[in-house]
């Protein structure tokens, strides 16, 4: 598949037109960032490492009949997707009490969560991607109501699939975020999956294995994101 023009530059990732019109390639780039980007390192080898992550996780949940929006892994740091229309709203699940939850209800960390939560924020950087509802959803045009069902429902049935998934790792899978595209009519999981967008905990310590380890400064990065890829199985 041949790459073609920069459609779009985000903080870790580029996208990639085709020449079909229907895919992309998505890029996986070591830049790391924290605090709506005013923090920005390069972590060798990071890149690789959420590509192949995210390929797996991905192919986890597409064989357990999520839709996702890969096709196929092209190299180490590049994928190829299905060109989405994004839903413009990330859905968060959380299993237990950690970062903004935290500070918004004064709970304490690592707070078991049960039933598991479900919240909206919108994608917008310049708002700090402000926490919003189906209301908002729809009455500013952003989902319907049948792609916001679809979207909770999908975000529960992945919920049930990787916290048995990293269980089984030893691991607690703490939190996460997913975004959600729409394909010829389908409502399709996009964007990516990896210790950069979930919370990971080491199940006997509560070791931070994920991008906290970055916005904290706690070091081993990238040892951390590698150690849980090993464990879930993913070949790098």
């Amino acid at each position: 598949m041949q790459k073609l023009a920069e459609l779009y530059r985000g903080k870790a990732k580029t996208v990639y037109t085709t020449s079909n019109p229907d895919l992309l390639i998505l890029e996986f780039r070591n830049d790391t960032s924290a605090f709506d980007g005013l923090r920005i390192e390069q972590l060798d080898r990071k890149g690789m490492v959420n590509n192949k992550f995210n390929h797996f996780i991905m192919s986890k949940l597409s064989e357990a009949g999520i839709p996702t929006q890969v096709e196929k892994l092209l190299s180490d740091n590049e994928v190829l997707v299905k060109k989405l229309d994004m839903v413009p709203v990330e859905c968060v699940i959380r299993n237990r009490a950690a970062g903004s939850l935290v500070k918004r209800l004064g709970v304490e960390e690592g707070t078991i969560l049960k039933p598991a939560t479900f919240e909206l924020f919108l994608k917008n950087d310049a708002l700090h991607d402000p926490m919003v509802n189906e209301y908002h959803c729809r009455a500013f045009g952003w989902a319907t109501d049948a792609q916001l069902d679809k979207m909770k429902e999908l975000s529960f049935k992945i919920n049930e699939i990787l916290t048995a998934l990293f269980d089984k790792a030893g691991l607690i899978l703490v939190d996460y975020k997913l975004e959600f595209g729409v394909f010829k009519g389908e409502v399709v999981l996009g964007d990516e999956f990896s210790p950069d967008g979930c919370r990971l905990w080491e199940k006997e310590t509560l070791k931070k294995m994920d991008k906290d380890r970055f916005r904290q400064g706690l070091g081993g990065v990238i040892e951390a994101y590698e150690e849980v890829a090993k464990r879930i199985g993913v070949p790098l």
